[in-house]
């Protein structure tokens, strides 16, 4: 599933980029674009209060490759909309 490959594949790449370390890694919400694959902007809780949006690559399936984390918004809150960025 696309949670499962998001905790495995992206949390590692999110946390590396961004500088912290997230006890909480749990997607509230999502949108998706089809492109040559699918693009996925996901609102993620971080902590207790603490919101991040994230865009994410998802290749083809035949080209057999995990999702990779393209951009990301820190800072957000759970009430802020999840756009595309």
């Amino acid at each position: 599933s696309m949670c499962g490959r998001m905790k495995t594949g992206v949390k590692p790449q999110f946390e590396s980029r961004a500088g912290m370390n997230c006890g909480v890694f749990t997607a509230i919400v999502y949108k998706t674009q089809v492109v040559a694959g699918t693009m996925y902007f996901i609102k993620v809780q971080v902590s207790n209060s603490e919101y991040v949006h994230l865009k994410v690559f998802q290749s083809l399936p035949h080209e057999n490759l995990g999702p990779s984390l393209v951009s990301f918004e820190t800072g957000k809150t759970r009430d802020d909309p999840l756009t595309y960025f």
